[in-house]
C-alpha cells in the first residue's frame, strides 16, 4: 500500500494503514508521540496499529540518547517462539482435548506459577542470546523483594494471561508448529511501574503533552537505571518462552516419539534496541512491532480463530526495519464484551480445540483486525514464508 503520512509538530508521523481506519484516541497519542523533543526523523506506525497504555500498539519509535519507558510497556520483553516439527496433521488424533488438557496441566496461566523450579531449567543458556538461569537471577535488579525474586522464578516458564497464548498449528503443507506468545510476567510490569513513575518526576519531562511519554536522557543516572532493568526483563522474557517451550516439546514427544524439531523461531515485540538508522545511533522502541531487517525470521500471529504467519523481513528503512506483531485490536476488551456472545466465541472457534467460556470472551477473533488485510497493508515490509492454522489454543 502507499504509506499514509500525518505532519506532526516536531517529526511526520508515516502510517502503513489508512489515517481514517485509526481511532483518533490512538491518532492523538502518535501526535503526542511525534512532538517529544528527543524524537527522530519519523514515526513509524505498523497496520495493526491501536490505541494503547502509555504509548500506541503499533509504533516504531526512534529517539536521539533518549527512551520513554511507558512507550515500551508495562510487559517488557514481550514475544513470540513458534518451533516447526517433523510430524504432520494426519497423525494427530480427530480430538485435541487430551492434549490441550496436558498444555494446561504443565505450563501454568494466569497469575500462576511453578510449585517448584524446573530442575532442568538450570541448564539453559548454550548460546549467545541468553544467560544462565542461575546468571540471570544472580544479577538481578536491585532492590527487589525475595518473595518476588522467588515468584519470579516460579514464573519462569509460565504463560500469564490477556492476550497471551499457547497453539499447536498446521502450516500449508500440513506439517504441525508449536507456537506461543507470553512476556515478562509479574516482575517485568514491577520493574517498568518504578522506572515509569521515576521518569515523571523528572524536571524536563513537566511541560509533556502527555505525561506517559515521559522519558529518560542518556548519560544519567535514571537513564543507567533503567537500561540496567530494562535489558534484564528482556532476557527474562526470552528465558520465560524458552522453557515454555521446551515443555510443550517434551509434552509433543511423549505423545508423538518419532517427532523431530528444526530451529526455533524467536521475536520480540514489546522491547528496546540500540540501532543505527539513517546514519545515527538511536534508541529503537518498538511497541508492538517486530524487528523486520532483510532476511530475519519473525511471527505475526492472527487471533485464536485465524491464520498467523511465518514471515521474513525485507529490510524497509522507512519502517526502522520493522513490522506488525499481529492483527491488532479493532475494539477495547470492555467492548468486546458488550458486543459478542459465548455463542459467538464458540462459532468463530469451531475448527478449534480451546476454552470457549465467558473468561476470554474479550479475546474472541472479532475483536481483532483482519489480519489478511495487515499482512497485504506490509507487503513491502515481509514476505510470508509459512501460513500457521490454529488447531489448539491455550489461554491464559
Amino acid at each position: 500500500m502507499s504509506i499514509s503520512k500525518i505532519s506532526g509538530n516536531v517529526v511526520d508521523i508515516h502510517l502503513w494503514a489508512e489515517a481514517n481506519d485509526v481511532e483518533p484516541q490512538a491518532l492523538q497519542q502518535l501526535k503526542n508521540i511525534a512532538a517529544l523533543p528527543t524524537i527522530f526523523h519519523h514515526v513509524a506506525v505498523m497496520p495493526d496499529v491501536h490505541y494503547g497504555k502509555g504509548a500506541t500498539v503499533g509504533s516504531v519509535i526512534a529517539m536521539k540518547n533518549a527512551v520513554c519507558p511507558s512507550a515500551v510497556g508495562v510487559d517488557i520483553g514481550c514475544g513470540m517462539a513458534a518451533i516447526r516439527t517433523s510430524i504432520k496433521k494426519q497423525y494427530l488424533p480427530d480430538n485435541l482435548y487430551g492434549l490441550r488438557s496436558e498444555i494446561e496441566k504443565s505450563i501454568p496461566t494466569g497469575f500462576n506459577k511453578h510449585k517448584e523450579i524446573i530442575p532442568h531449567m538450570h541448564n539453559f543458556g548454550n548460546n549467545s542470546e541468553i544467560s544462565y538461569f542461575d546468571d540471570l537471577f544472580r544479577n538481578a535488579p536491585e532492590n527487589l523483594s525475595r518473595d518476588l525474586l522467588e515468584t519470579a522464578m516460579l514464573q519462569c516458564g509460565t504463560l500469564g494471561g490477556g492476550n497471551h497464548f499457547i497453539e499447536l498449528c498446521s502450516d500449508e503443507f500440513d506439517y504441525i508448529w508449536l507456537m506461543l506468545h507470553s512476556g515478562s510476567r509479574h516482575i517485568g510490569n514491577v520493574l517498568a511501574e518504578r522506572h515509569i513513575n521515576v521518569a515523571k518526576k523528572l524536571e524536563h519531562n513537566k511541560n509533556l503533552p502527555d505525561m506517559d511519554l515521559s522519558f529518560f536522557l542518556a548519560e544519567t543516572k535514571e537513564m543507567e537505571a533503567y537500561r540496567r532493568d530494562l535489558y534484564w526483563a528482556q532476557e527474562y522474557a526470552l528465558l520465560n518462552r524458552m522453557v515454555m517451550l521446551d515443555i510443550f516439546k517434551a509434552i509433543m514427544q511423549k505423545n508423538f516419539p518419532e517427532i523431530s524439531f528444526s530451529t526455533n523461531i524467536q521475536c520480540r515485540h514489546n522491547y528496546v534496541a540500540e540501532e543505527i538508522h539513517y546514519g545515527e545511533n538511536v534508541f529503537i522502541t518498538r511497541k508492538g512491532a517486530i524487528r523486520a531487517k532483510r532476511d530475519d525470521y519473525g511471527i505475526i500471529p492472527g487471533s485464536m480463530g485465524t491464520n498467523s504467519y511465518i514471515v521474513r523481513g525485507l529490510g524497509c528503512a522507512e519502517s526502522f526495519e520493522s513490522a506488525s506483531h499481529g492483527a491488532g485490536r479493532r475494539m477495547s476488551r470492555n467492548a468486546a464484551r458488550k458486543t459478542f456472545t459465548t455463542e459467538d466465541l464458540k462459532s468463530q472457534t469451531s475448527l478449534v480445540e480451546c476454552r470457549k467460556d465467558e473468561s476470554i470472551l474479550d479475546e474472541i477473533p472479532g475483536a481483532y483486525k483482519n489480519i489478511n488485510e495487515v499482512m497485504e497493508n506490509q507487503k513491502d515490509l515481509v514476505e510470508i514464508m509459512y501460513t500457521l492454522k490454529p488447531l489448539l489454543c491455550v489461554k491464559g
